[in-house]
């Protein structure tokens, strides 16, 4: 049996023949590319194998039988070709038409998903000698993989090992990488904390490799449930279609573009409504507004600057974020997309959200008072691969019968696991968050509910320690009691003192 340890072994023998040569931002396209071509090549030899068995040879049931599976592979697209032709001089080349017929005949699933991939590329793998080295070795590492689903220990094994790949990377691409990937403990309690539901329709509007989405979906073990999401990277966006691919959700869709600029969720010239909506974004994006300004006339460009007017659908009338923090530009986005009747999110922001002044606090004065905000939750830091800042996750809600807000301080010693390079929330972590956000009830130095009249009071200010009180008091010295315990070893130690003096004296003797 395959075991995700085997897998795993595998994809870090590849990285090794990228190492020093391509950097690991770039190389993590091609080998879990490869990997997504080794999982059809192997799913569908194994499908296509029991169909000859089961009509004794008949080609053209066989034929019949693999038209309804969940894709369809030609003779020269499948790994087994690419592993045959591995010495061939324009081995790159066979690779790219490879990729390209899969899209091609896959094209409902799987249209463009190597579209940012070049197994060809001068510029990655240099020139044709060392290309064609470094990709015979990458097709060799792979060969002895089996991925085939009788041989695997479980369901799942391929996708996990996909998104542990998918965080290593980030980890060690550090800011670049990690702006592709939220730590699956963190997507975890978004999931937990908005709880799906069948039928509903899930969305991210950021949604990097899909981690977030995937989480969500999971939640709900009859997985009847619409998953829609919109990544700007076309590298990443390509990752969350594969990613979306192995974990069996066919019907994924999945937007490429920008999703302030360019909102691809759009019925009947609305933006669509979603019952849970959980993001990632990026922490304050700068010049978030650029694709709005880039759509003005070049003389207008030099006039004019990012206003509520410029957006089609409306959703900055309750302010413009400034052009420097686009936090609140997706915050907005979002609940725009929240369906009326009950629709929550979760979004995962940078403290500064909680406080930050001028248009953000105009902002965030509307949405205390027209009743979205649900509940503020801090986390600890260095959680996050890039960034060492702590987050928070704030929760939303439309159509509340109350009109409270819970702060939860999940950030202090005790609540996450210390690491040597990241920190990690644990399972109980994560469960003490969900029950008291389920509770809402006060809970000294942990969680407190407060009512809209305290936050008017604190002027709109959401900042946590406001609510939430964490100060402990140091304990009262006895001067008097530590005055007698030195007093007591003081004449411990003379009484020591004395002994040994007297042993010396019977030595010397």
């Amino acid at each position: 049996m395959t075991t995700k340890n085997d897998i795993e072994k595998v994809l870090w023998n590849a990285c090794d023949s990228f190492r020093n040569k391509i950097d690991s931002s770039r190389y993590k396209d091609y080998i879990l590319a490869m990997l997504f071509v080794k999982y059809l090549n192997d799913v569908y030899s194994e499908t296509k194998a029991k169909y000859i068995d089961e009509y004794n040879g008949d080609e053209r049931r066989v034929e019949r039988a693999m038209r309804n599976e969940r894709f369809t592979l030609t003779e020269t697209s499948t790994f087994d070709y690419l592993y045959d032709n591995r010495t061939n001089n324009e081995i790159g080349q066979k690779i790219n038409v490879a990729l390209a017929e899969i899209e091609n005949n896959n094209s409902e699933k799987l249209r463009n998903v190597f579209r940012a991939i070049d197994f060809n590329s001068t510029v990655d793998f240099g020139e044709t000698k060392d290309k064609n080295a470094i990709l015979r070795n990458l097709l060799e590492d792979f060969h002895g993989l089996d991925l085939r689903p009788t041989q695997l220990d479980s369901a799942d094994i391929i996708g996990d090992a996909y998104e542990y790949m998918i965080a290593n990377f980030a980890s060690d691409a550090g800011k670049k990488g990690g702006e592709f990937f939220t730590p699956s403990q963190v997507s975890k309690l978004v999931a937990e904390l908005v709880s799906p539901k069948e039928n509903e329709r899930i969305y991210d509007p950021t949604c990097g490799s899909g981690g977030l989405l995937l989480k969500a979906y999971n939640k709900i073990p009859s997985h009847k449930v619409a998953v829609y999401g919109q990544e700007v990277n076309n590298q990443t966006w390509a990752l969350c279609k594969m990613n979306m691919f192995l974990h069996g959700v066919d019907d994924a869709v999945i937007w490429q573009g920008d999703t302030l600029a360019n909102p691809q969720n759009i019925k009947d010239d609305k933006l669509m409504k979603f019952q849970c909506i959980v993001a990632n974004p990026p922490f304050s994006l700068d010049k978030w507004d650029s694709g709005f300004l880039s759509a003005l006339t070049d003389e207008n460009k030099k006039k004019e600057k990012m206003s509520a007017s410029l957006d089609p659908f409306n959703r900055f009338a309750w302010g413009v974020p400034p052009a420097s923090k686009g936090d609140y530009a997706f915050v907005l986005h979002m609940l725009h997309c929240l369906d009326e009747n009950g629709g929550r999110m979760a979004i995962v922001l940078p403290h500064g959200v909680l406080f930050r002044g001028a248009s953000e606090g105009k902002i965030r004065k509307q949405i205390i008072e027209f009743n979205l905000l649900d509940a503020v939750i801090g986390l600890p830091a260095n959680l996050f691969y890039g960034t060492g800042i702590p987050a928070c996750v704030l929760v939303f809600k439309k159509n509340r019968n109350n009109s409270d807000v819970l702060f939860i301080d999940a950030s202090g010693d005790g609540n996450y696991e210390k690491g040597k390079n990241q920190n990690l929330l644990r399972d109980e972590d994560i469960s003490r968050i969900v029950e008291a956000y389920k509770a809402r009830e006060n809970v000294d130095k942990y969680c407190y509910k407060a009512e809209k009249e305290e936050i008017v009071e604190n002027d709109y200010n959401l900042n946590i320690p406001r609510y939430v009180d964490t100060f402990e008091e140091e304990e009262v010295i006895d001067i008097d009691a530590v005055r007698a315990d030195i007093a007591e070893t003081e004449k411990e130690i003379t009484e020591v003192q004395a002994k040994m003096d007297e042993f010396l004296k019977e030595l010397e003797i």
